[in-house]
């Protein structure tokens, strides 16, 4: 599996740290495997031709001779990793590895004299480490932007062609966290969060309320941030960016400018396209959660690219019910809705217009449009719309399970966790559905696993999330089982 490494200040101290013990000594005989030129002498098996020193020098050579602005991180380093279960691969099969890497990567194209140099070292049985200069031969600059995922891809090649165990798919679904300089940046603004962060959650918001391109730009500037809109050469809107106000570079002149796509894999002016729904007649809180239970028992039932469209509307219904949940409940709804994001995003092939679609997006306009005093409706109402939200979050889970989506898996149950945690708050706590036991029938991908999962005939209860009740008596007698509703 190809990863993004600590790169070192210089390529020196890379070199070093690479030839050397290690930090726990647990690097075993490092020397060179390849490199951008045959027969480059390995400063640790023949130092009498080549030091660390001489290797750093050749490495970085091209930097120093560009005329333009040098990069400001000039030093590239990854390593590949087999799994400790594979057999142990010569130095012949990892030079292979390094060359088709660097390849996909753009460091270093086949046939391509004038490519950056780089070299792999190997100090253990599993793994070797690429290290590269970013700048070329002929004083240009790589172009390296989505290495990572296409040397994913060339790592598949080799699992097959080699039978060595296949790594976790990379469904780039994850959260785009903000870099240390983002976060550094807010730490000196003294603001409590970085402006991806503050980004994220208020397009996020907007792109799950909004019913049309015009609607949802005209949210994003209600919310206090600044839009710049993208127009192709027919002046059609392809595009947008955000930037939060106060939040400048280069000395203060210019705004920070973050698109969709850059704040959130699902946050693309297309994507976001794809949430709209037309809107309906405004409703209360019941239907909403009449809603989410049917909707809840038709994901169930989804097929494998159908559930897609689902599972983004019931992010979409989260981030709706966060918005307009009473103040005793929000920041646990806002927590769960948060949580449930990369859940929303299915990957592999899919469809928006699964069959539970239509009524979770229902269900978010309905919270949208209900009145103020509708939406709080007292703890009865929150209860019921809250364990409405855990069904579908545990139909969602289970259909994730079914098809072998352990990340979204994982942060579906974490948002289910939240929610009952919420539901703790309005005074009676959450029980186990009583709903039919519902059967999931998908069929997984055959990619993502050697055998099928069993199916899925019941969605279990989760524990509850709060503290533990202390023994002894409870005053009163306990809730009958059609309290929950």
């Amino acid at each position: 599996m190809p990863k993004k490494a600590e790169s070192g200040e210089t390529t020196a101290d890379l070199l070093a740290y690479l030839f050397g013990p290690g930090n726990h000594e647990e690097h075993i005989d490092p020397h060179l495997v390849a490199a951008w030129t045959p027969g480059l002498p390995c400063p640790a098996r023949n130092p009498g031709r080549m030091t660390l020193s001489d290797l750093a020098l050749l490495l970085d050579a091209p930097v120093e001779a560009l005329r333009g602005p040098k990069p400001a991180e000039h030093v590239w380093h990854i390593s590949v990793r087999n799994e400790p279960t594979d057999r142990t691969l010569s130095d012949a099969e990892w030079a292979t590895v390094a060359a088709e890497m660097v390849h996909a990567a753009g460091i270093a194209p086949h046939g391509d004299t004038h490519a950056c140099r780089w070299v792999a070292v190997r100090h253990a049985d599993d793994h070797i480490h690429i290290v590269a200069t970013l700048a070329r031969q002929d004083g240009r600059h790589p172009r390296i932007r989505g290495d990572i995922p296409r040397m994913h891809t060339t790592a598949r090649a080799f699992e097959t062609a080699w039978n060595l165990r296949p790594m976790s798919p990379l469904d780039r679904t994850a959260r785009r966290a903000p870099v240390t300089g983002e976060r550094e940046k807010a730490a000196r603004r003294g603001l409590p969060e970085a402006a991806r962060e503050s980004l994220q959650r208020t397009v996020r918001e907007a792109a799950a309320r909004a019913t049309s391109t015009t609607d949802f730009l005209t949210r994003l500037r209600d919310a206090g941030l600044r839009v710049r809109e993208h127009h192709d050469e027919n002046n059609t809107l392809n595009g947008y960016a955000v930037a939060l106000p106060g939040d400048r570079a280069d000395r203060n002149t210019r705004p920070v400018w973050f698109s969709g796509r850059t704040l959130a894999y699902d946050l693309s002016l297309p994507r976001v396209r794809e949430r709209f729904h037309p809107p309906i007649a405004p409703a209360d809180i019941t239907r909403a959660h009449t809603r989410i239970r049917r909707a809840a028992t038709l994901l169930a039932r989804a097929g494998r690219t159908e559930g897609a469209g689902d599972v983004a509307a019931l992010g979409d219904l989260l981030t709706t019910a966060a918005a307009t949940s009473p103040a005793t409940v929000r920041d646990q709804v806002r927590a769960a809705a948060t949580a449930f994001e990369q859940a929303s995003r299915a990957p592999g092939t899919r469809t928006l217009h699964g069959t539970a679609r239509a009524h979770f997006k229902a269900a978010a306009r309905a919270l949208d449009h209900a009145p103020r005093a509708a939406r709080g409706g007292g703890a009865p109402a929150v209860l019921t719309l809250l364990i409405a939200l855990v069904e579908a979050i545990e139909a969602a889970t289970a259909w994730h399970r079914a098809q072998q989506h352990h990340a979204q898996a994982r942060a579906a149950a974490q948002a289910a966790a939240l929610l009952r945690e919420a539901a703790t708050l309005t005074g009676t706590p959450p029980r186990a559905s009583r709903t039919a036991p519902r059967t999931v029938r998908v069929t997984p991908a055959a990619e993502r696993g050697p055998a099928p999962a069993a199916p899925v005939t019941r969605v279990p209860p989760r524990p509850h999330a709060g503290p533990h009740p202390t023994p002894g008596p409870r005053p009163g007698p306990a809730p009958g089982p059609g309290r929950s509703r």
